[in-house]
């Protein structure tokens, strides 16, 4: 019997660490995310000379809460032609995929070397894709259908150049860990070997999240709203929390990649606070590139990618090759 209590309560205290840990990644996500939203029509709103949201709290500070609260409130609505089953799975699996990507992330912070993490996050990346288009293809609407394909086009171009533009720094580094990277940066910052490399990952993360000026599966212009144009209520608030946590994912990973994350700091809170500060210039120069730019065509967001990253980010890859075997066979001759 006293065996039996000691498994139960095994149990027990397993599963509430799990809920823990699951409350761990979502709260921090769910904050980041509506303050983003704050931060982007403040920015935009001061850029174009208007106040942006100020009503709601002081200076607007409560208007992503009032915002979380219309779209769970709002009655859901789900077109008489649609597929039910894969109209109501596609935004809960793609805010889950959204929230599995932040689960080798803190190990940047915590020191734990988790093998194959940037591979890992490459791979559940790409499923984002299966979400759209399932959500475009079973609202059996035009637009939505043209904005699936759309989406699910760009996802699959530009992670293609997500793979060959990584390829060369894990060369350099030696390790698909991402610790390795921001631990192997505490004197040189990738950022200056790899300036070329740093520009195309920084439009290819524009062009993945479906940032302007590459918004093309959503142009309001053409297609309303795109892949979710049929959605409304809570299946909507879940594509726009995963494309907000999204935009975060992607510059905190840049900020690993070429800017060293914690470095020069070796301490965890100094090492939380640079992050941080580096991660948010990086959010405002999203901000930034939407409020200056205008939509660029369809053909042309796809040509930058087949004929203009691919070609380069090849070349640049069998060049970082050479150099290393170069510098391996220089290498008995220097002890």
């Amino acid at each position: 019997m006293w065996v039996f209590s000691n498994i139960n309560l095994f149990n027990l205290l397993n599963s509430l660490g799990l809920v823990v840990n699951f409350l761990g990644v979502i709260v921090p996500i769910l904050l980041a995310v509506a303050l983003l939203t704050l931060l982007e029509r403040k920015v935009i709103g001061y850029m174009q000379l208007r106040k942006g949201p100020n009503l709601v709290g002081p200076l607007g500070v409560l208007q992503p809460i009032a915002d979380g609260l219309k779209l769970f409130i709002k009655e859901n609505l789900t077109p008489a032609s649609s597929s039910p089953l894969l109209f109501f799975l596609a935004p809960g699996s793609f805010f889950l995929f959204a929230v599995l990507l932040w689960v080798s992330i803190p190990v940047v912070f915590s020191g734990v070397n988790l093998s194959l993490s940037l591979l890992f996050i490459l791979a559940v990346s790409s499923l984002s894709a299966y979400s759209i288009l399932v959500a475009g293809w079973a609202s059996n609407s035009k637009y939505a259908l043209i904005g699936a394909l759309r989406g699910a086009a760009q996802t699959v171009s530009y992670e293609v150049s997500f793979g060959l533009i990584i390829l060369p720094l894990v060369l350099l580094v030696g390790s698909w860990s991402l610790y390795f990277f921001s631990s192997s940066q505490s004197f040189v910052l990738l950022l200056l070997p790899c300036f070329p490399l740093f520009i195309m990952w920084y439009i290819s993360t524009l062009a993945e999240t479906s940032r302007a000026p590459f918004d093309l599966p959503e142009g309001e212009s053409e297609l309303v709203s795109g892949y979710n144009v049929e959605y409304a209520g809570a299946p909507f608030a879940l594509f726009f929390i995963g494309e907000y946590a999204n935009i975060i994912l992607m510059n905190l990973l840049s900020c690993v990649l070429f800017l060293g994350g914690g470095a020069p700091f070796s301490f965890f809170l100094g090492q939380l606070l640079i992050v941080v500060i580096k991660t948010c210039l990086l959010v405002f120069s999203f901000l930034w590139v939407r409020s200056s730019f205008p939509r660029v065509r369809y053909d042309q967001l796809m040509m930058l990618m087949w004929k203009g990253f691919l070609p380069l980010s090849v070349s640049l890859l069998f060049f970082f090759i050479l150099v290393a075997f170069f510098l391996q066979g220089l290498a008995p001759y220097f002890g």
